[in-house]
């Protein structure tokens, strides 16, 4: 069984004031001509389908347009959860008759985790759906006392499903959460990602999956394994924070085969515009030479290293990047204890001397000759009230 397993859309999302809705659309129709040439068995999204719970019409209207060429045109049956950004009731609402249509969608927890049953050469192949919940929730649905943490919850609920699983099941779970191996931080987190609680209370061990077949995952915006090869995360579509520049996005296209082993691999998606961090003086990053070697159309964080005050610094770059997202000021200021405060035997010294240590300690290095005439020159007409 061959299964194409994506995650985190946050369809709608809006990044520092820009609405990444174009490049969702042109990023999910790559996802379309993927599906269309792999021809895969299933479509998986392992959560937050949306950015928000009352998403954007136009979110909306982009994500049925896709669900209606993935269903009805090229015919693949779309599984998908809620994730933590997701409304829950939103998602559920109407599933039972969109199951005709092969959507399947689990939403709202309400004690049971949903079983989906596909079909290949082999067999069955089970999916089990847990939607995103908070342990609260399930404490309370279930009426289990000892569940605390989201490791409590998933523990009772994966030991739910394997109770149900039958000998050497082939069988997928989907999930959306922080699983991790053995309470390891994950190989990488990311700022846009929402922290599903305080104090590690979100960490869940992946160990609780290793009788899957393949486990896909949801919450993380990096493609990663959580413990095992067939533990993972497909990461996001797009680069939704500047913590994401180095990362590739994709989407994992995963084979099972009749013994129920699984393999995976990464099949990268190119976006409209990429996410990038420039750096360097201003009068240097403008020049043609430097803006040619990229698109400038790309999502820019420009950090600038130039010296003194600068004027409207964001109007220039955008002159060139016409979607900078953000700027700051390179700080070469060197911190130390002593540097609120003049330095030992700051009596006996010149003020010339006094000076050179004070723009040393803020700006990282010392005053050039001609600086150093300047404030000479300075500091002699202050001495003399100005006189000659």
């Amino acid at each position: 069984m061959k299964i194409i397993h994506t995650g985190d859309w946050h369809i709608g999302k809006v990044v520092n004031e820009f609405s990444m809705l174009e490049d969702q659309e042109y990023i999910l129709n790559q996802l379309i001509s993927v599906i269309s040439v792999e021809k895969p068995d299933a479509l998986v999204i392992a959560g937050d389908i949306f950015d928000r719970s009352i998403p954007p019409v136009d979110a909306i209207e982009l994500v049925d347009r896709i669900f209606n060429t993935v269903l009805l045109e090229l015919r693949v049956p779309i599984l998908a959860i809620a994730g933590n950004h997701d409304s829950a009731e939103r998602l559920s609402f109407a599933s039972r008759i969109l199951t005709n249509n092969g959507l399947h969608i689990a939403g709202s927890f309400d004690g049971n985790v949903r079983k989906v049953v596909l079909e290949d050469g082999f067999g069955p192949v089970s999916f089990y759906l847990l939607p995103y919940s908070d342990p609260r929730n399930v404490k309370h649905i279930l009426q289990d006392d000892e569940i605390s943490t989201h490791d409590d919850a998933m523990k009772k609920l994966v030991e739910k499903v394997g109770q149900a699983m039958y000998e050497n099941e082939r069988s997928v779970m989907i999930t959306h959460g922080y699983i991790t191996n053995l309470g390891e931080q994950a190989e990488i987190t990311s700022e846009s990602e929402r922290p599903l609680s305080i104090g590690g209370t979100d960490i869940v061990n992946s160990g609780y999956f290793n009788s899957f077949s393949y486990t896909a995952l949801g919450h993380l915006h990096a493609p990663q394994r959580a413990g095992a090869d067939n533990i993972r995360y497909s990461g996001s579509l797009l680069k939704y924070s500047f913590s994401e520049v180095n990362q590739k996005k994709g989407i994992n296209i995963v084979e099972i085969d009749g013994d129920g082993n699984s393999s995976v691999r990464l099949t990268e998606l190119k976006p409209k515009r990429d996410m990038r961090i420039i750096k360097g003086p201003i009068g240097e990053l403008l020049k043609p030479e430097v803006y040619t070697a990229a698109s400038t159309d790309d999502y820019i964080y420009a950090i600038l290293t130039d010296k003194g005050e600068l004027i409207d610094p964001i109007s220039k770059l955008r002159s060139v990047y016409p979607n900078v997202m953000g700027l700051t000021k390179e700080s070469v200021m060197i911190r130390d204890d002593n540097k609120t405060s003049a330095s030992e035997g700051y009596k006996s010294k010149a003020k010339i001397e006094l000076f050179q240590e004070f723009y040393s300690s803020i700006q990282g290095e010392p005053l050039t000759q001609e600086e150093m005439k300047i404030v000479e020159k300075v500091i002699g007409e202050v001495e003399t009230g100005g006189c000659k």
